[in-house]
């Protein structure tokens, strides 16, 4: 299993909203950067789990934890020309983007901003190395070491154990 961090803002659409959505799964449309689109095509599997991160928003942070139930398939609405995803260079026969299912899976008790993400993070921290605060980041998915998700969970007020 991987752990993964996913970025969404809030506004758009919420770990709330993935938590009201039917099945409380949604497809994670939209991404249009060939990195994140590369790691859930080549490494995201059913079953991996996923830091649901609110971005652009004040303080950002983690709010809970889904969960990847479908695998990657063509991101239909980059065919779409009313869609503000299209891509006018991706179609049905030769798509460009992707993306996955995801499933709310356990809200924190304990919301978890990017400052506390980075209180735990400096030098030989229990979160040394999360790509998420590091200067710079801006990739919507990232990877997550599993001590990284564990202490996150913790901080979280979740027992990464129970999932």
């Amino acid at each position: 299993m991987k752990y993964w961090l996913m970025k969404s803002e809030p506004d758009v659409f919420s770990f709330d909203d993935l938590k009201a959505c039917k099945n409380q799964t949604e497809p994670w449309d939209g991404i249009r950067n060939y990195q994140a689109r590369n790691f859930m095509r080549d490494e995201m599997k059913v079953g991996d789990l996923v830091l649901f991160y609110h971005s652009n928003t004040k303080p950002p942070g983690v709010a809970g934890i889904a969960r990847i139930v479908k695998e990657a398939y063509p991101d239909h609405t980059s065919w779409d020309p009313k869609s503000k995803y299209f891509d006018e260079k991706s179609s049905a026969d030769n798509p460009r983007w992707l993306m996955v299912d995801v499933q709310w899976v356990a809200e924190f008790p304990n919301y978890v901003s990017l400052d506390d993400l980075k209180a735990d993070s400096e030098e030989g921290g229990p979160l040394d190395g999360l790509l998420v605060t590091r200067r710079g980041s801006r990739l919507s998915i990232t990877p997550v070491e599993e001590k990284h998700f564990l202490r996150i969970c913790e901080l979280g007020g979740i027992d990464a154990a129970s999932l």
